[in-house]
């Protein structure tokens, strides 16, 4: 009884240690293919940092050429220069007017402010929304002595 139970614990120490070093093998790799693996994750490096990021600014088109696709919004103190290079961007100009309101979301590319979209804004001035709160107010206190 006592060497059967030697048995079976040499042998399950065997093969727990086997499958361990199963485990830990690598694979038999050439040396050669590693060397080309530096290169491509410097190209993705490269490709993070050229990947431009996307703004937005919301404002005055100051000048608006539709069929060249270029124009300027104007924001707060500062004016920028865009041109839009999708169709989509390029029919929502034409649909738009000097003075007009603008949301924009653009990229810098180049050294060039390239538009991806435009999208109208509705325009609201200060004085406009204190009135409709003040007629608000005046028709809820023209209503109270008229339920009473």
């Amino acid at each position: 009884m006592k060497n059967m139970i030697k048995i079976l614990v040499v042998a399950l120490t065997t093969l727990s240690f086997s499958a361990l070093g199963f485990a830990q093998a690598k694979p038999a790799t050439p040396a050669t293919p590693a060397t080309p693996a530096a290169p491509a994750t410097e190209k993705k490096t490269e490709m993070k940092s050229e990947k431009a990021k996307t703004h937005r600014v919301t404002g005055e088109v100051t000048s608006l050429d539709a069929k060249a696709g270029t124009f300027a919004v104007k924001e707060k103190d500062k004016e920028i220069k865009l041109t839009a290079d999708s169709k989509s961007a390029k029919s929502a100009l034409e649909k738009v007017k000097v003075g007009d309101m603008v949301r924009v979301s653009y990229t810098e590319k180049d050294g060039k402010m390239i538009a991806s979209s435009v999208k109208a804004e509705p325009k609201t001035t200060a004085a406009a929304k204190p009135e409709k709160a003040t007629e608000k107010k005046a028709d809820v206190t023209e209503q109270k002595p008229a339920t009473k």
